[in-house]
């Protein structure tokens, strides 16, 4: 009996402890979930019903009527600038997104490889990623593209320089492609920063004794970097492609972020149009973010079985 009493007890206090730390762990996030509330979740279902319906301001306040899906056809079938915003969204998310990645990964890799310096080196490479708020980063954007403009104008772009002409003379579109590449590497640069610092984590988390094996059965760098090093720093580039996708689709300076703002300005009637191109632009944002995890995903062997 005593036995059993003692072991009831020991299990009582076991889960009196662990619902004190559940309480203790639910008060320490209390402050965040109450924030989470109010400032987003209620936000975001308030634009979601705003995006069916009309919105206009008055004397009194806002005027809302219900019109149900005619602000998404208007957005997509009467305004004759949405769909193309969202066009040109995809056309920069997704090859930003792929040069992101792989300058992310290439600098990460340099520099775990780094044994002299290298809390130095990762501090100067993320430094730009804390001091460069959104106003001081539009400045230098603003400059940037105001010399490349002049520059343009003055040497005629990137006529002359001989590693683009030659990959013109191929493929024009490519040559276009890497023009604009260069034009806005201060954006593609300032983007790099959160992902290198997930490559470095990631690196780190790999196994050495993969590499010292790999290295005794005589395979060189190249092999262990795409047999080893690339198939387990897998689930880190889809950590690091979800945050450069949703970072760059809450960059203000793209079309649809404009278009937006412009609803939202519209006192008359805007503020309805804005929820409904929020909510498409979320949907896209999302889809692309899916698209990633497909691409990026672990894909199990299919078994077979052996009869």
């Amino acid at each position: 009996m005593a036995e059993k009493k003692t072991k009831r007890t020991k299990g009582g206090r076991t889960k009196g402890y662990e619902k004190r730390q559940n309480r203790l762990g639910y008060a320490f996030m209390a402050p965040w979930i109450i924030g989470f509330l109010i400032f987003t979740f209620i936000p975001f279902i308030a634009t979601l019903v705003l995006s069916f319906c009309n919105v206009s301001t008055n004397v009194t306040g806002y005027a809302i009527s219900y019109t149900g899906w005619d602000n998404y056809y208007t957005a997509f079938f009467r305004n004759t600038e949405f769909v193309p915003a969202l066009l040109s969204f995809l056309g920069m998310v997704i090859p930003y997104t792929f040069v992101i990645l792989v300058v992310s990964f290439v600098m990460a890799y340099l520099l775990n490889k780094i044994e002299v310096g290298k809390g130095l080196m990762r501090t100067i490479y993320f430094l730009p990623v804390i001091i460069m708020s959104g106003p001081v980063m539009g400045q230098i954007l603003d400059t940037a593209n105001e010399t490349v403009q002049a520059a343009q104008g003055m040497y005629n772009g990137y006529e002359g320089v001989f590693i683009l002409d030659m990959i013109r003379s191929y493929s024009p579109r490519v040559a276009v492609f890497m023009e604009g590449i260069f034009d806005q590497l201060t954006m593609i640069l300032w983007f790099t920063g959160i992902p290198i610092v997930l490559f470095v984590s990631g690196l780190q988390r790999i196994n050495t004794s993969l590499y010292e094996a790999a290295k005794i059965d005589m395979a060189n760098e190249w092999q262990i970097l795409w047999k080893i090093t690339i198939p387990m720093i897998k689930p880190t580039a889809l950590v690091a492609v979800i945050f450069t996708i949703a970072q760059l689709g809450t960059y203000d300076t793209s079309a649809i972020y404009s278009l937006i703002k412009t609803a939202t300005d519209n006192t008359s009637g805007g503020l309805g149009f804005a929820a409904t191109y929020s909510w498409i632009y979320c949907i896209l944002v999302l889809i692309v973010i899916g698209l990633a995890f497909l691409i990026f995903k672990d894909r199990q062997p299919k078994r077979r079985d052996i009869w």
